[in-house]
């Protein structure tokens, strides 16, 4: 089923071209991106798609009962209603119809006054609302709640939080939890990945993966639209073309199609050539002439291919050195780091290790320190405990991803030429160019730059300190997937050593040889890139799964032995009783028959009859041989 189509559709602002003869077409069920260079008309796509910008020209058809949720790329959730009331509002009609449910209980509850006629239609009406109610989710969507808010980091305790005291970042993740539960037809999302760290980034990835309806996605996440999409529209030069597949298929078809339609152009050319030759050379001579007049008319007829037009121009930048460091770039020991207003540590027990040309790519959960950890090898900040050692002739540059370092009164060449006074302006206007900043661009103020120009401006400051450490702190964020692709071919071929902090894990993957997993209680190495810390990461989570169902399953072997052991033990105690209670009687028994045959011997005519007397005797030696062992025997059992 069509949910969208755009047919020849165009857009304008004032002079300015940002849309051209656009065609797109979204399916049910299809995970779309769409990518672009910064100022492509990505966004401005999606807010025509979502209704918010009308078009200029073309047709745009979509039911009318289409259900559409637009999360755009500065969304934030202001409300004055705790996390948990925010979400529940999502399902107000849900919670009327629970409310009509109670009600309809509270009368069937009183059904004695009502006839049989009333009781029946009671009856019919509830069961006929339950189910109502059951479609839309009324049994389930208090989970579907608790889901979307754990996968987003919002926890049981956090439900009763005021969102007015939430950051930035955390209204944006509840924003794009809200949409979510609202399940729309149609979900459209601009750069649903900020702010979301690489767990999150994960669970967003399976949840979309299993979403109902359909998905269209702006991006410059290339590891997240792997996960999700499998159609691509790239807008290029105001206009779209669409790709089957990935966004690493998309690159490839790309690549190839490039390929193609350049050798098909070449040899068009080849052939157009030839025949202008032989017309030049034939039109003139009366023998050959009308050969030379079909070979123009054949020329004249042939749709003429367009040079494919290739890539935009991107940034053309590498780093360099001025000097190499020693082998030991780094040592941390026993690192730990807390606020002064606050009790707990942010973290302790942090060790690490970097020599020369290391790349180590430091990632956690967001909150756990990262950016401090940074600061602190900086010298920006000062640790509780522990130490920061560096190496011999290590030279530090730092990508601050605030871009605090960045003078918003200066213009962008005051910016580069301010700290390089000794280097020309034409040279200076040349690292300009590299980075995109060319002609009357250098003259703009740096406040009036985007997040991706100030991202682009802050990278050529970096490229001219020529350190030998590069300290990065989220480098891709604000650049576009090209400029990202640049950056990392500039990093890979860099002679020196990098750490840096990132949730890009496709860039993790391309730059780094080592992963290092910060946690509160200290830092975990592995030594591989990405997809081999994810690896790894799995294969302990199944360890220590399989330890649990080891621990369990021996637990109850233990729990079993013991209850064994405690029958076997309860076992023994009633027999045991049961013994002394069999010796108690006999020896009662036995010690009457000895106070009788006592009392007899004491008899005057008993103990005068010699014989009678001792046979007496021997009986009451005999009954006392008896109960002696028997008496042992009870004080023993008594003793256990």
């Amino acid at each position: 089923m069509i949910l969208m189509q755009m047919n020849g559709l165009s857009k304008s602002f004032g002079a300015d071209e940002i849309l051209r003869n656009i065609k797109l077409e979204v399916k049910d069920q299809d995970r779309i991106a769409i990518v672009g260079r910064n100022g492509a008309g990505k966004s401005t796509l999606l807010k025509i798609m979502a209704g918010e910008f009308s078009h200029d020209e073309g047709e745009l058809f979509q039911p009318k009962d289409l259900t559409i949720g637009y999360l755009s790329q500065h969304t934030s959730l202001e409300s004055r209603k705790t996390i948990w009331e925010e979400m529940v509002d999502v399902f107000h009609e849900l919670r009327e119809l629970e409310r009509q449910l109670r009600g309809m209980e509270q009368q069937m509850e009183a059904a004695a006054a009502l006839s049989e006629a009333e009781s029946e239609k009671l009856l019919a009406d509830y069961d006929r609302l339950q189910q109502r109610y059951q479609q839309q989710g009324g049994y389930t969507y208090e989970a579907d709640i608790k889901a979307v808010l754990t996968g987003l980091n919002f926890y049981a305790e956090d439900h009763d939080t005021p969102i007015s005291d939430l950051s930035g970042g955390q209204k944006t993740r509840l924003a794009l939890g809200r949409l979510l539960l609202t399940k729309p037809a149609l979900l459209i999302l601009d750069e649903p990945t900020n702010h979301l760290d690489i767990d999150t980034l994960s669970w967003l990835e399976n949840y979309l993966t299993g979403y109902p309806g359909a998905v269209v996605i702006v991006s410059h996440d290339r590891y997240f639209l792997d996960k999700t999409v499998s159609i691509v529209y790239e807008i290029s030069r105001h206009q779209t073309k669409k790709y089957h597949g990935s966004y690493s298929k998309f690159l490839e078809q790309k690549a190839l199609d490039y390929e193609q339609e350049l050798k098909e152009f070449e040899k068009q050319q080849t052939e157009i050539k030839k025949m202008e030759d032989f017309i030049q050379r034939n039109i003139a001579r009366a023998s050959t002439t009308k050969r030379a007049q079909s070979r123009r008319k054949q020329l004249q007829k042939i749709d003429k291919l367009d040079k494919p037009a290739g890539d935009e121009a991107s940034a053309n930048f590498s780093f360099q050195i001025s000097r190499t460091s020693g082998n030991d770039v780094l040592k941390i020991d026993q690192l730990a780091f807390g606020y002064e207003d606050r009790d707990e540590l942010l973290f302790s027990d942090v060790k690490m290790r970097a020599t020369r040309g290391e790349r180590i790519a430091l990632v956690g959960p967001n909150g756990v320190g990262k950016t401090t950890l940074l600061k602190i090898i900086l010298g920006k900040l000062q640790p509780s405990e522990g130490s920061v050692q560096l190496g011999t002739n290590v030279q530090i540059g730092y990508y601050d991803q605030e871009q605090a370092n960045l003078s918003s009164a200066k213009t962008v060449l005051e910016e580069l030429w301010d700290e390089h006074p000794t280097v020309n302006e034409k040279d200076i206007r040349t690292v300009l160019g590299n980075f995109l900043f060319s002609g009357d661009d250098v003259l703009k103020p740096v406040a009036s730059l985007s997040g991706g120009e100030k991202a682009r401006l802050a990278l050529a400051k970096l490229m001219m300190q020529k350190a030998n450490l590069l300290i990065l702190d989220e480098p891709t964020n604000h650049l576009d997937i090209d400029s990202k692709e640049v950056l990392e071919a500039a990093l890979m071929d860099f002679p020196g050593t990098i750490i840096f902090v990132s949730h890009d894990r496709y860039f993790i993957n391309k730059i780094t040889d080592q992963v290092a997993e910060m946690q509160q209680n200290g830092l975990t190495i592995y030594l591989g890139d990405y997809d081999y810390y994810t690896e790894k990461k799995a294969e302990e989570a199944e360890i220590a799964r399989l330890q649990q169902a080891e621990e369990t399953i021996q637990k109850a072997d233990r729990q079993k032995r013991s209850h064994q052991a405690d029958k076997t033990r309860q076992r023994e105690e009633r027999k045991k009783q049961r013994r002394i209670a069999e010796l108690e009687e006999t020896i009662e028994d036995m010690e009457a028959q000895l106070a009788k045959l006592e009392e007899n011997m004491a008899d005057p005519e008993v103990y005068q009859d010699h014989e009678k007397a001792l046979e007496l005797t021997k009986e009451a030696s005999e009954l006392k041989q008896k109960i002696d062992p028997l008496m042992e025997e009870w004080t023993a059992l008594q003793d256990e």
